[in-house]
């Protein structure tokens, strides 16, 4: 059985009340469907799923910390989600910069970190769209969400920390991607 259907629905219950962020979310998941051949096909499912779930933490009901990764990965965990779906949603997107800069790290530290292509794709998908859905590049992402928060803000903070780290990680996807491309085209 699929989960990325299940997690359309989930985010859709929770997100979709949150306006823009809906539109955010549904355009991650549409994006990560596209960028999905820089991971192994049984890994697919598990990133369009992620791409739908990684910001239902956002949801009044469930953000008991208003740090979004680790409120979803708790209620994802807690509803039976698969692991590697709620570790995904834990550390989307440099989450383990901001916890660091909340006092949330070791919090955080319950979901395993893995650095690895699902990560890696999943924060393109979600770093080259805007947050009304728009398409941008990472560069371009970045410099709007630093545009909105004050150099004091943990949010600027992080990203000026983490922007570095999280551009390797869309390169790596990009590289997959063009990877692919070129052994598909030579068969």
């Amino acid at each position: 059985m699929e989960l990325a259907p299940r997690a359309a629905e989930v985010a859709e219950s929770f997100v979709k009340p949150l306006g823009r962020r809906w539109l955010h979310v549904q355009a991650v998941a549409t994006r990560a469907a596209e960028l999905e051949q820089a991971v192994a096909p049984g890994d697919r499912d598990t990133l369009r799923a992620a791409a739908w779930l990684h910001d239902i933490g956002y949801a009044p009901e469930i953000g008991h910390t208003r740090f979004h990764p680790l409120d979803g990965a708790r209620y994802l965990r807690g509803q039976g989600w698969p692991d590697t779906i709620v570790n995904l949603v834990a550390h989307h997107s440099g989450a383990r910069f901001e916890a660091e800069e909340r006092g949330l790290y070791h919090e955080l530290a319950d979901f395993p970190f893995e650095d690895s292509p699902l990560l890696d794709t999943l924060a393109a998908a979600d770093l080259t769209t805007g947050p009304a859905g728009e398409h941008f590049t990472y560069d371009e992402r970045m410099d709007e969400i630093l545009s909105r928060y004050s150099p004091d803000n943990a949010v600027h903070r992080t990203w000026t920390r983490a922007r570095p780290v999280i551009a390797k990680a869309v390169a790596r996807t990009e590289h997959r991607l063009a990877r692919g491309s070129q052994s598909s085209s030579t068969s």
